[in-house]
């Protein structure tokens, strides 16, 4: 089991960090209190398969209380429970711009000066600094930079490397997805729709896949895609996105979107990339 305790300056990054680590499977707790980090981490320990990886978020806002983490983390060591520290910081002026940007009061200068409260708050906190296992200072990382460094410190090879392709068919009289990244419209394609022993059936069966992929339109339209998919997958990945969800989309969502949806994630299991398929309308009148 491994039990981070994520601590530093209001303002680097903690919340990031935590909604990081949930995201590769680690449980979380935000402000937890130091009365409960001991019984918490023994509950942890005791229950291995259920709590693997745990992160919680100890700092300024624990208030007096905060003084007692040394007391708690030598019992930590008494009892043989392992644990990680990892600090965040970030300078002064940009600390100062991120709660000027979210217009957030920092907690320990509630009617003061941010820079006075950062003072203060660094001053309190130097004795975590100085015990922590890793120190990231955040003032010049993009979001994906920090979130590559969270998961290569403390997730799995298979958690650094994923990234997974949302394929979602619909049909346009019923909405465009909202979480959609990318929206493609096949309704230039010949409808099924029209062909009445078609009518009935949907895009993922074999009479009407033939019926969307025997035209040249369709199959140009694949290769383009394909093309375009191959490009731009990468970057994302690069640009630090797990996830890209694209929407192919026609009248009803039954027949074109459907095969086209179908077809594409064939193409990109073929590439190795991990993807799942949806077919939001498929089974609407």
């Amino acid at each position: 089991m491994r039990f981070v305790i994520i601590t530093g300056m209001s303002g680097a990054g903690k919340t990031q960090v935590m909604h990081f680590l949930e995201d590769i499977g680690y449980y979380c707790i935000d402000n937890m209190p130091v009365a409960f980090l001991l019984p918490f981490a023994k509950m942890c320990n005791n229950e291995s398969d259920k709590f693997n990886n745990v992160a919680v978020v100890v700092d300024i806002r624990s208030g007096d209380a905060l003084l007692e983490i040394g007391t708690a983390l030598d019992e930590f060591r008494k009892n043989s429970l392992k644990y990680e520290i990892l600090f965040l910081e970030a300078d002064e002026s940009v600390i100062v711009k991120r709660y000027k940007e979210t217009r957030r009061k920092h907690p320990l200068a509630p009617e003061g000066s941010i820079d006075d409260g950062i003072l203060i708050e660094r001053d309190k906190l130097s004795f975590l600094r100085e015990n922590a296992n890793k120190i990231i200072d955040t003032s010049q990382l993009l979001t994906r930079e920090l979130k590559q460094l969270i998961y290569e410190f403390y997730g799995d090879k298979e958690a650094c490397n994923y990234f997974c392709v949302q394929l979602q068919s619909f049909g346009f009289k019923y909405g465009i997805p909202r979480d959609a990244d990318l929206v493609f419209d096949v309704r230039f394609l010949p409808n099924p729709f029209y062909v009445p022993e078609l009518r009935a059936q949907n895009g993922t069966e074999k009479d009407v896949a033939e019926f969307v992929l025997k035209y040249k339109q369709s199959r140009q339209f694949l290769e383009k895609l394909d093309d375009m998919l191959t490009m731009l997958i990468p970057h994302y990945i690069e640009e630090g996105k797990s996830e890209l969800v694209i929407a192919i989309g026609c009248t009803g969502g039954k027949h074109r979107s459907v095969t086209i949806a179908e077809e594409i994630n064939k193409l990109l299991q073929s590439r190795d990339v991990k993807a799942v398929i949806r077919h939001r309308d498929m089974t609407k009148d």
